[in-house]
């Protein structure tokens, strides 16, 4: 432990995003996936709502409506997401804020999914620009799914509408909030026998020319009739398709995205992926998210997709990689689905690139500009064999994520010792073997600080002063 290196984490091949909470199940709390998933993730996707005119607002659609009859997901008068508590009038101190500062202190960005009504005036655009201007490189994805007809913003304007809507609201993030990007989610290409245009190509063509990122959704298959029927053989509410189709209807929407702006690449996502154990059962939707995946490695034609996010990680139905116990919501229980995307999101392709630079001393500072471009420190380390005991103490309040072996671990600024044994658990050493503790700070409360200098909105600064401790043992203790 006599030396420390700079060193920079950077973008993985393919990014692998992972959505937590939406109409179909509630928000885990990032220690809890974390300890699960053996790593953080590029960013996390959270689904909210904001219809501020109606009436019930901000009361969430299924307790404002609970006396109404419905027979479909998204038949209230407005989407039954978590509705944002923030804007004109509202507060900065719940949802989806208390959400977006849990996901960023735990070393990754937030996607905010926000299905908005495309009548509000620029005022109420403005507001929510500005509420976040304090949470990095983060992802707005705005009314997604736009070419469909079943969220309620397309049931109160045209598709021009709601085309025109989001260049403007693009615009207004463009001015207000410079950290954000923008996501563009509609239907792509769909029906390539008829041609190579997007859906509504002629209405959304200057939001594709506009927005920061492309993206469709894709389930390989889905049961859009949950919760209000059961997938079974002869049903109309659910569907399956080949993997091989889903995966190039992507890449034949990326490229005509491509065509669109005339030669011009962006980022290219899949915002909701997964594969329904409504309609495969929990075998199938294993297999076929592998198989995707295969597809996506094996692919010769690399570089036109940079991410996906699986949704999601707990649901109340069959999409999630645990299920939520139908007698105690707080409890999940574990999918096949789970193992297979944990060896996935570990695999080289999708983990993010860390690289080792030169000597520093202490005391040192650390830049969290994002999950995908910060710096950090790390200490090499010997071990003689698996150990008993590996644990780490710091005197200082610092807010850390920190990998070794493949395992990461969160120390949050009240935490004194981390134990770092679950890093042997399921790899445990063979004999001697040197490695290093990597550690990044993100910011403890979640947001950058103003006052930390010009690059605030995009940058955030900690200072390590002093050297961990680090326990190593190599046998139980035996007499005391």
């Amino acid at each position: 432990m006599e030396k420390l290196y700079e060193i920079k984490l950077s973008p993985a091949k393919c990014a692998v995003d992972l959505g937590d909470g939406s109409e179909r199940g509630e928000y885990v709390n990032q220690d809890y996936i974390l300890h699960k998933l053996g790593r953080p993730h590029r960013a996390v996707s959270l689904m909210y709502c904001y219809y501020p005119l109606d009436e019930a607002f901000p009361k969430r659609a299924r307790d404002a409506f609970a006396d109404k009859e419905v027979s479909f997901q998204w038949d209230y008068p407005y989407d039954d997401y978590f509705t944002y508590k923030g804007g004109i009038g509202g507060t900065t101190d719940d949802e989806p804020f208390t959400c977006m500062k849990d996901v960023r202190r735990h070393g990754q960005d937030v996607i905010l999914t926000l299905t908005i009504d495309p009548n509000l005036t620029d005022d109420y655009l403005i507001k929510i620009a500005q509420e976040l201007r304090t949470y990095g490189r983060m992802q707005l994805r705005i009314n997604h799914e736009a070419t469909g007809n079943w969220f309620s913003f397309t049931k109160r304007a045209t598709y021009q509408e709601i085309a025109d809507f989001y260049v403007r609201f693009h615009n207004i993030i463009k001015r207000e909030a410079s950290n954000v990007s923008t996501i563009l989610c509609i239907g792509g290409v769909e029906h390539p026998e008829k041609g190579s245009e997007i859906e509504m190509e002629k209405e959304f063509a200057e939001a594709v020319k506009a927005t920061d990122i492309w993206s469709v959704d894709k389930y390989m298959s889905l049961h859009w009739g949950w919760p209000y029927d059961v997938a079974d053989e002869g049903g109309t509410t659910f569907g399956r398709s080949k993997v091989s189709d889903v995966y190039n209807l992507t890449k034949l929407s990326e490229k005509r995205y491509r065509e669109i702006c005339g030669g011009v690449k962006k980022p290219m996502v899949m915002s909701e992926f997964n594969a329904d154990g409504d309609v495969t059962g929990p075998y199938d939707q294993a297999d076929m998210i592998r198989e995707f995946i295969e597809l996506l490695k094996n692919d010769s034609d690399q570089g036109w997709f940079n991410g996906f996010t699986f949704y999601q990680f707990r649901d109340r139905g069959r999409l999630g990689l645990e299920i939520e116990d139908p007698n105690n919501p707080d409890v999940g229980v574990e999918q096949p689905a789970l193992q297979t995307y944990k060896e996935i999101i570990h695999d080289e392709y999708f983990s993010p690139a860390i690289e080792q630079g030169g000597e520093v001393t202490l005391p040192a500072k650390l830049r969290w500009g994002g999950s995908e471009d910060s710096t950090g420190l790390a200490i090499p380390l010997h071990f003689e064999k698996n150990p008993v005991f590996c644990e780490i103490y710091f005197d200082e309040p610092l807010n850390l994520m920190m990998e070794l072996n493949g395992k990461w671990f969160y120390k949050s600024p009240e935490a004194k010792c981390i134990d770092l044994m679950p890093a042997f658990f399921e790899k445990p050493l063979n004999g001697e073997a040197d490695m290093t503790l990597k550690i990044f700070a993100p910011p403890a409360s979640g947001e950058n600080d103003p006052s930390q200098g010009d690059d605030w909105q995009m940058n955030y600064y900690s200072e390590i002063t002093k050297m961990p401790n680090i326990r190593i043992r190599y046998a139980p203790i035996i007499k005391g």
